[in-house]
Protein backbone atom coordinates (compact mmCIF):
# COMPACT_ATOMS: atom_id res chain seq x y z
CA UNK A 1 0.00 0.00 0.00
CA UNK A 2 2.72 2.53 0.78
CA UNK A 3 6.04 1.47 -0.59
CA UNK A 4 4.27 0.19 -3.72
CA UNK A 5 7.08 -3.46 -4.28
CA UNK A 6 9.72 -0.54 -4.18
CA UNK A 7 12.61 -2.01 -2.07
CA UNK A 8 15.66 0.27 -1.55
CA UNK A 9 18.98 -0.82 -2.76
CA UNK A 10 20.99 -3.18 -0.39
CA UNK A 11 24.21 -2.13 0.65
CA UNK A 12 27.84 -3.47 0.13
CA UNK A 13 29.45 -5.01 2.87
CA UNK A 14 32.00 -2.04 1.94
CA UNK A 15 29.65 0.80 2.53
CA UNK A 16 27.69 -1.30 5.37
CA UNK A 17 31.24 -1.46 7.72
CA UNK A 18 32.26 2.11 6.78
CA UNK A 19 28.70 3.11 8.02
CA UNK A 20 29.45 1.52 11.41
CA UNK A 21 32.68 2.75 11.48
CA UNK A 22 31.24 6.27 10.93
CA UNK A 23 28.16 5.33 13.64
CA UNK A 24 30.98 4.24 16.28
CA UNK A 25 32.89 7.22 15.88
CA UNK A 26 30.16 9.67 16.59
CA UNK A 27 28.87 7.66 19.50
CA UNK A 28 32.30 8.07 21.23
CA UNK A 29 32.71 11.86 20.24
CA UNK A 30 29.45 12.34 21.76
CA UNK A 31 30.12 10.63 24.91
CA UNK A 32 33.43 12.55 25.00
CA UNK A 33 31.66 15.68 24.84
CA UNK A 34 28.89 14.75 27.20
CA UNK A 35 31.75 13.80 29.54
CA UNK A 36 34.04 17.08 29.14
CA UNK A 37 30.62 19.30 29.93
CA UNK A 38 29.90 17.18 32.86
CA UNK A 39 33.52 17.67 34.10
CA UNK A 40 34.09 21.39 33.09
CA UNK A 41 32.22 22.87 36.33
CA UNK A 42 34.67 20.55 38.78
CA UNK A 43 37.69 21.76 36.28
CA UNK A 44 36.66 25.57 36.55
CA UNK A 45 35.88 25.18 40.57
CA UNK A 46 39.68 23.72 41.35
CA UNK A 47 41.19 25.73 39.21
CA UNK A 48 39.80 29.23 40.64
CA UNK A 49 40.26 27.25 44.19
CA UNK A 50 43.84 26.92 43.32
CA UNK A 51 44.64 30.54 41.72
CA UNK A 52 42.05 32.59 43.53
Amino acid sequence: MFGGGFAPPQLSKEELAAGEAEAAATIQRALGISAALYLSPFLVDAVWKTFF
